[in-house]
């Protein structure tokens, strides 16, 4: 296993991060136990969850992850081995908190004492901020406009306060956003330092060979803030293991049983998929192994969350960390994505 260090903290996790959301409806805690001792003993040390979890989100899934999770830590006796991150869920969904603005220190205080009871455990090494409260955008929405209704949001100086209170009493280490943009990064990184106030140590955001946005504006402030990405759909929801390709829509695949992303399989990025699988052939690996290692190379990332649902993808995914790719390929893949560039943001 690689690892790199987490923000500018002392912590190294692993390159390959365990992603979580399946287990719950897609796996059953059986299925995320053997997860879980297969990944550690392949040297990972980085599990990312959320209190939202499992997905498709639902009141009957929210917190089932965290508690199989916490159930394994019980069992295995083995918390200190495992940089755990956990997320508290913004404003949208009536069964969390009433669906409000979520990041009150009343209710993040909520949030941290209930994922601390399901994931049995007295602290959260690395807590984010699962998307923004206030109007931005983010899951795949492209054009920015400002919502007029959106009401009041706790602004950025007191959602660092509020953290700042749960980092001293232990309950959570350090703090990282997910879903943001370089207007909400930068603020974050500018107030914690004018303030004296706990910095953001991570940004979890979508990449991969068809979502480089990344690249475009928030690329450069985690190299030069030290404010690493955490990668989530690094295979496009798993489009780009090449299962969906010519109309194939697998029995038990995510985007078979269940709406949401279907932006994944648009037109354009079909087109690119085909030409990674073409690539992919031309270089005796398979796509998954070209998408996940091509994620691994970037200078910006800190950890790649990979999920599964059988043992045999998460073994495919988890190798890829052996997977070396040459200039020439990244040649071809730049070329791909020129032709093609962000097909399924």
């Amino acid at each position: 296993m690689k690892f790199r260090k987490l923000g500018n903290t002392n912590l190294n996790v692993s390159l390959i991060c365990l992603g979580t959301m399946t287990w719950g409806t897609q796996n059953s805690e059986k299925d995320a136990f053997e997860q879980m001792d297969y990944s550690i003993d392949q040297g990972i040390n980085f599990f990312d969850t959320a209190e939202l979890y499992s997905v498709p989100p639902t009141k009957d899934s929210y917190g089932k992850t965290e508690t199989m999770i916490g159930n394994w830590f019980e069992k295995r006796k083995n918390r200190d081995k495992i940089i755990l991150a956990s997320k508290i869920a913004g404003p949208g969904l009536d069964w969390i908190r009433g669906g409000k603005n979520s990041f009150s220190e009343k209710k993040i205080e909520e949030a941290i004492d209930n994922s601390l009871k399901r994931l049995k455990t007295d602290y959260i090494d690395l807590y984010q901020l699962h998307w923004p409260e206030r109007s931005t955008n983010c899951f795949g929405r492209r054009e920015y406009k400002v919502d007029k209704n959106e009401g009041e949001w706790n602004d950025f100086e007191n959602v660092l306060q509020s953290l700042e209170k749960f980092i001293k009493n232990g309950k959570i280490r350090y703090i990282g956003v997910s879903n943001e943009t370089p207007y909400g990064l930068s603020k974050y990184l500018e107030i914690s330092k004018n303030k004296n106030l706990p910095r953001m140590m991570s940004v979890q955001n979508p990449y991969s060979l068809v979502n480089r946005t990344y690249e475009i504006g928030m690329s450069e402030i985690s190299i030069r803030e030290k404010c690493g990405l955490l990668v989530y759909y690094p295979l496009a929801s798993g489009a780009l293991s090449g299962k969906y390709r010519n109309g194939q829509m697998p029995k038990n695949a995510r985007m078979t049983l269940f709406k949401g992303w279907e932006r994944m399989l648009n037109p354009l990025a079909m087109k690119a998929y085909d030409e990674y699988h073409k690539l992919s052939k031309e270089n005796n690996m398979t796509m998954v192994q070209l998408a996940q290692a091509f994620v691994n190379s970037r200078p910006f990332v800190t950890s790649n969350i990979i999920g599964a649902t059988t043992m045999d993808q998460l073994k495919e995914n988890i190798d890829s960390i052996k997977v070396e790719l040459t200039e020439e390929i990244m040649e071809k893949i730049n070329l791909i994505h020129n032709n093609n560039p962000n097909p399924a943001p």
